[in-house]
């Protein structure tokens, strides 16, 4: 079964405070943000604050990074037609002159 998002941020978070030989409280001091902001990231909590996150991995050298999915779920969301607007088709221009 494949890890889900804040699992793997968990253990990514765990693995490099680890290296850098700081305890949870350091970390926390050093990205300005409570211990148990730090405790929730490395337990994998699902909901966080992203510039609390942002911060900690800042502190830790870390970046997070967006990237497009190649899953057949967002293969199927990108062959979609767009919606009302986006489709990049013209309107008619109007007759009518001020």
């Amino acid at each position: 079964m494949a890890t889900s998002f804040p699992d793997h941020l968990a253990g990514e978070v765990r693995a490099r405070r680890a290296v850098l030989r700081l305890s949870q409280q350091d970390l926390a001091d050093m990205a300005g943000v409570s211990e148990r902001f730090v405790r929730f990231v490395e337990q994998g909590k699902p909901s966080v604050q992203l510039d609390s996150l942002m911060a900690v991995l800042e502190t830790l050298g870390l970046e997070l990074r967006l990237a497009t999915r190649s899953r057949e779920a967002a293969r199927a969301l990108a062959s979609q037609p767009a919606s009302d607007g986006a489709s990049g088709a013209a309107e008619p221009e109007s007759s009518a002159r001020p």
